[in-house]
């Protein structure tokens, strides 16, 4: 029977790459929990809505009137 592509000489490595196959699956995972994985605005713990909101405003995110209105469901 013959071999093509892979054939006699990768079995032989067959599972080192397996191996590798999983370590490269538990560092994305690892990867992905370190870094969060969110798409929003990421805080730091002791960052208050309030500091938030004021950021936002300061970047040009939202405009005075949203800032306003946003302040006010913050206070509530």
């Amino acid at each position: 029977m013959h071999y093509y592509g892979f054939g006699h000489g990768f079995m032989g490595f067959g599972w080192l790459f397996q191996i590798g196959i999983i370590v490269l699956f538990f560092a994305v995972v690892w990867w992905m929990l370190k870094n969060g994985r969110s798409f929003g605005y990421k805080c730091k713990d002791n960052e208050t809505a309030a500091d938030i909101l004021k950021k936002r405003l300061a970047s040009g995110e939202i405009d005075d009137k949203e800032y306003n209105r946003l302040k006010k469901e913050i206070e509530k």
